[in-house]
């Protein structure tokens, strides 16, 4: 519904009407310019009602709350390819404008590294005593980044350097250096949605310190592949982690410095959430828990070369 409901405003028809699968599209010949205000803090949905934008005559507004603020990658490819979009500030909200059909032409675009898939790596650089890490060209667009700030606060040695533009895709990019380190707990009661496919793996990061650690806020992991708070709470409990969620989506960890690890095996068994078997590889990487992780190709989803940086690095990954 988060999908249909806006694209319904500019005039598209969705069938049955009760939204269930099979669902048939139905387009319109005379799509008409709205004003959207996103409340829920999805780049997935302020990126489709930007796409669905560019064959809209007139003038289509997205406003975010800045609250609710996330990634921007949407926004700048526009730009970058010469899409008619600007931006305005306010107090409380970011607008976006976008006037539709205008007429584009080919382009080159070099994507550079995914600061997410970046994550795993540079937790089990910080989980690693003695480790350093060196990540080049990593995306450090400050909405991709922010799970950074939440690892530096726990004490994670994290170093950001040669920032700059990158001129095929206006994203900032630079180094990301990460050391062994010993973490600590933390709270994190600041907006989410920027750091949102990164939680699963600050989650693991927080169980295995001493202390307590609270997360709120986290209601969209529900709507990911999967309920992904539900599923790292599975696998917290396989390791003797106690942890607690609200009805409002707080998540607390209840972390452990030692984990016993002799003898113990744990079994994932998500329907497939590439975020979630890797931060359970992680977990078993950086713990010596023996993991059996079923559907485990679906890590190819956002990070396909996973397990041969793993394997160079002296892991052990088996995979049939």
């Amino acid at each position: 519904m988060r999908v249909i409901e806006p694209l319904e405003k500019v005039g598209a028809q969705f069938f049955p009407r009760k939204k269930t699968l099979p669902l048939t599209i139905e387009g319109t010949s005379l799509p008409l310019a709205q004003k959207h205000v996103e409340t829920r803090g999805s780049s997935q949905v302020k990126g489709l009602i930007l796409l669905s934008a560019l064959s809209t005559p007139g003038i289509t507004t997205v406003e975010e709350l800045k609250e609710k603020s996330s990634r921007t990658h949407t926004e700048i490819f526009l730009k970058k390819i010469g899409c008619d979009i600007k931006f305005k500030k306010t107090k409380k909200s970011n607008l976006i404008y976008l006037r539709g059909q205008k007429n584009l032409y080919s382009f080159n675009y070099s994507v550079k590294n995914d600061p997410s898939s970046a994550a795993y790596l540079i937790c089990l650089s910080l989980l690693t005593p003695g480790s350093k890490l060196t990540l080049p060209e990593i995306i450090c667009n400050d909405t991709r980044i922010e799970f950074i700030k939440i690892l530096k606060k726990m004490n994670g040695r994290i170093k950001i350097k040669d920032l700059k533009r990158d001129s095929s895709s206006g994203e900032l990019v630079g180094t990301i250096i990460a050391y062994g380190s010993k973490l600590k707990p933390i709270t994190v009661s600041e907006n989410v949605a920027k750091f949102i496919d990164d939680l699963p793996i600050l989650f693991i990061c927080a169980a295995l310190q001493n202390g307590v650690s609270k997360f709120y806020h986290c209601h969209e992991l529900i709507h990911k592949e999967t309920n992904r708070l539900l599923e790292i709470k599975k696998i917290l409990i396989q390791i003797g982690v106690k942890c607690k969620i609200t009805k409002n989506s707080i998540m607390t960890i209840y972390g452990k410095g030692k984990i016993e690890t002799r003898n113990k095996s744990i079994l994932i068994n998500t329907p497939g959430d590439h975020r979630i078997n890797l931060a359970a590889a992680i977990l078993s990487l950086a713990t010596g828990i023996k993991t059996k992780i079923k559907r485990f190709d679906a890590t190819f989803t956002s990070f396909p070369g996973f397990t041969p940086i793993i394997t160079s690095l002296g892991g052990k990954i088996v995979t049939n």
